[in-house]
């Protein structure tokens, strides 16, 4: 209302986010002018194509239901570049690592009621990179900023190439790969491709020293679960069509219900449960105040598995989905189902 009355300070207002905007750019190398060492990257992302010509320099992560965008960061060293992080999930695999996403800045930011940045405070926190967990992070239509509402304001975006499609979907066959492609495009993007190969190096090497150990062993059927995730029924967070399926083959597995859905969770029944073979149950820890009791709950209601004859289970967290840390659940899958090998 106000700069409808004075359209002489809606100019000078109009000029100075200009300005702002620009200077941002300029900031993270996103302008013309000369490029730093390494750059410049051209990364297409989703149908869209982005070139830097610097490190972005203020870094927004939001939730989505991840932690493999800011893991990743960490992983890389490049955290240091986050002005706001909305990612948590408080358990994982890796030393240290609930601690550092703890001490990440937030931005002060008041959530939606999906735990996630809504647009008008995203605009606020003048980003020159935001990084979501999916596409569907830069819907208006749920209130969040666009991109081409963050490209206006000179940030660009990133989503990772797994989670292009339409919201709720599975693209193509979750694996690995896509873990190391995240890594990959942060890499280039943050001008670190030789550390981001190192890792990717180091983690196959990981998975290959345990895959020769249960390579020439009987495949264990597992049961993968997030007992803390249900939102039907008390077996519908059953895991499916996941990048689990891809570790628990290199640890010398498979998914007792991989065919249960294409989708990334299967809703069974007690029954189709109940008559499955399952060697193994795999809990996921998700905000669980007890994971191993969760684990022990689903063998008693189950004795005729050869998983609860044998007490045989793993609880994993961050590892087990998308991010940097998938060997470890493949040790950790690798030692439980074939602890014959070790």
């Amino acid at each position: 209302m106000k700069l409808k009355r004075f359209p002489l300070a809606a100019a000078v207002a109009a000029l100075l986010l200009s300005t702002a905007c620009t200077a941002a750019r300029s900031e993270a190398g996103l302008a013309d002018g000369p490029a730093a060492a390494g750059y410049p990257v051209t990364i297409t992302n989703c149908g869209k194509e982005y070139r830097y010509s610097r490190t972005p320099s203020r870094v927004v992560v939001m939730n989505g239901g991840s932690v493999a965008e800011v893991s990743a960061l960490l992983e890389l060293g490049v955290a240091d570049r986050i002005v706001a992080n909305a990612q948590s999930y408080g358990a994982s695999e890796v030393a240290g690592r609930v601690d550092a996403i703890k001490r990440l800045p937030t931005g002060n930011i008041a959530l939606n009621d999906m735990s996630d940045i809504p647009r008008e405070a995203m605009i606020g926190l003048t980003p020159d990179l935001v990084i979501s967990a999916y596409d569907g992070g830069f819907r208006a239509e749920a209130g969040f900023a666009t991109r081409d509402d963050l490209a206006a304001v000179g940030a660009d975006t990133y989503a990772p190439k797994s989670s292009c499609g339409a919201v709720g979907t599975v693209t193509g066959t979750p694996s690995i790969e896509d873990s190391y492609a995240l890594l990959r495009d942060l890499g280039a993007i943050f001008g670190v491709p030789e550390r981001a190969e190192r890792i990717i190096a180091d983690s196959k090497a990981h998975i290959a020293g345990f895959g020769a150990k249960t390579a020439n062993l009987p495949k264990q059927k597992v049961m993968v679960i997030t007992p803390g995730m249900a939102m039907g029924g008390e077996f519908s967070s059953v895991g499916g069509n996941g990048i689990w399926n891809d570790i628990l083959a290199k640890a010398g597995a498979v998914n007792a219900f991989a065919g249960a859905t294409d989708q990334m969770f299967a809703n069974l029944s007690r029954e189709q449960v109940a008559s499955a073979d399952v060697d193994a149950l795999l809990v996921v820890n998700y905000m669980s105040k007890d994971p191993d009791a969760d684990a022990r709950k689903l063998l008693a209601q189950f004795p005729q598995w050869d998983a609860a004859k044998n007490n045989r289970y793993v609880v994993l967290s961050d590892s087990i989905y998308l991010g940097p840390s998938n060997h470890l659940a493949v040790e950790k899958i690798a030692r439980a189902v074939h602890p014959e090998a070790f």
